[in-house]
This record gives C-alpha cells, structure tokens and sequence, in this order.
C-alpha cells in the first residue's frame, strides 16, 4: 500500500525542486580563478545599491583630514585600478567592469579594517594605518578588498542569504518587502562596519581567494608580493588578550593564511614589475 504524500512534505519538495533549479540556473564563474559560484542578483542591481549603501556611509562617516595618508589611499588606489583594468583587459574580461567608478576614501575610525563594495567603493578605515605603515603594505590590503569584490564574493553571500533568508527573493522584491533587513543582509555580505563578524559559512574560500587574486594585482601594481606576508604578520601580533582585530574576526588563522600566502607568491612574483 503506498501512502500519500502530506501536503507539508509536497510544498517541501516543490521548494526544494525550485532552490535546486535557481541554483543550477544561476552558477556564475569567478573571473580570475574559474571557481562556480552562486548568484542570482543581477549585476545592475548591485551596483546601484553599492552606489546608494556607498554614499549613505560617507554621510554618516568622517573622512580623515589626514591629507599624507589621504593621498596615499588615493595614490595605491589608483595603481591598483590600473592593474586590475589591465589583467582584464588581458583576458578578454574587461566588460566585467565596464559600469565600475572607483572611489577610494579614508575614514576615520579606529577599527583595523577595510573594505569594497561593487563597483569599487572603497574605504579604509585610519585605524589599520599603523599596520600597512607603507604604500606596499597598504597595497595588500586594498588589493585583497578590491579582489573581494571583482570575484564577486558579496554578491554570491547575497544571493545566499536571499535563498536561506528570504526564501530566494529577488533583490528588488525584498528591498520593497523587507528595506531594512535587507540592507542589513547587504552590510554583512560586504563586510562593512560592525556586520563584519556575520559571515556565511564559504568566508574562509573567499579569503583564501582575495589573498590568492590580491597578490597579483598589488603585483602589476610594483609592489612586491612578499609585502603581503609582512603585513599579516603584524596584524597577527595585534590580537589582545586571544581575541582578533575585526580584520581578522572572519578570515582564516594567521599561520594557515600566511603559509597559503607564502605558498601562492612564486605565482603572483611573475607579474611583478619594479
């Protein structure tokens, strides 16, 4: 005798089948490292919310009046641009960011931190200055944000949370349904401000990625990769009493990054150029 199948259990199935199908239908490929990813956001949607969250935040922040330190966010930023546009360009990918414009602040706030929404908004925050002390140093950090985001690794925490928060709405819908919880999900998925800690279960992959892409762009940029071990470690002797710094409350442990780092800089060595 078969039974039949409750009504509850049919609605599970049915909402199984259309997540399955969403997600077989919206894999998208990261750019530089050829890794499947899931988005289901529309890239036209991210960044005119990137273009609004960007603008919100420098309202409500002060930029630093800092004008040596400024200018070298404003100076690695530049360079950085150029050589992410030119390994694009390189490869036949350079419409992937044809609707970027890239701004490069420096925020006052004593926080450790940085980071990079679509489109490249950039900030980064004068606490994590005593860290990157160089422009190489600095270089490290603003090219592993920019790797976050020409990866499209926010995009794809997004498109996670709407499936596992929102039932797989679209953006659009759940902005109009839900603003704030919304914008909420968005902070976490970029890692701005104190939503940096609220991270989905694949953060580590994407940091070992940012550090992986990171590493070649600071390179055709003219700074050498080795900067990056350096860096990390200095934020590593920064933790007070066993806790991280915010930088690091979500990324991979200092030796196991370091050494993933060690292990991709024969790599990204030969793109530097002095």
């Amino acid at each position: 005798m078969t039974r039949k199948s409750s009504p509850v259990l049919k609605q599970s199935r049915i909402i199984a089948l259309l997540v399955t199908a969403m997600f077989l239908g919206s894999c998208a490929t990261v750019p530089v490292t050829g890794r499947s990813q899931l988005n289901i956001v529309p890239a036209s949607s991210m960044l005119s919310l990137s273009n609004e969250q960007y603008n919100e935040f420098l309202r409500k922040n002060k930029r630093s009046q800092n004008s040596v330190e400024t200018a070298r966010v404003k100076r690695v930023g530049r360079k950085l641009k150029t050589a992410v546009e030119q390994y694009f360009r390189q490869r036949g990918l350079y419409s992937e960011l044809r609707n970027y414009s890239w701004e490069f602040n420096l925020i006052e706030n004593k926080s450790p931190n940085a980071w990079c929404m679509p489109g490249g908004k950039i900030v980064v925050y004068t606490g994590i200055l005593p860290y990157t002390k160089t422009d190489a140093g600095l270089s490290v950090v603003m090219a592993h944000e920019i790797a976050h985001a020409v990866a499209k690794h926010g995009n794809e925490r997004m498109s996670q949370m709407l499936l596992t928060q929102m039932g797989g709405m679209a953006l659009s819908s759940a902005l109009q349904s839900s603003p704030k919880k919304t914008r909420s999900l968005w902070l976490t998925a970029f890692g701005v401000g104190s939503q940096v800690a609220l991270v989905l279960p694949y953060s580590r992959l994407h940091e070992y990625e940012a550090d992986k892409i990171g590493l070649i762009f600071m390179a055709m940029a003219g700074y050498n990769p080795n900067e990056a071990v350096s860096f990390w470690q200095r934020m590593s002797k920064s933790s007070k009493g066993g806790k991280p710094p915010e930088f690091l409350s979500t990324h991979p442990s200092d030796a196991s990054r370091i050494r993933q780092i060690r292990n991709a800089i024969p790599d990204a060595m030969k793109y530097y150029k002095k």
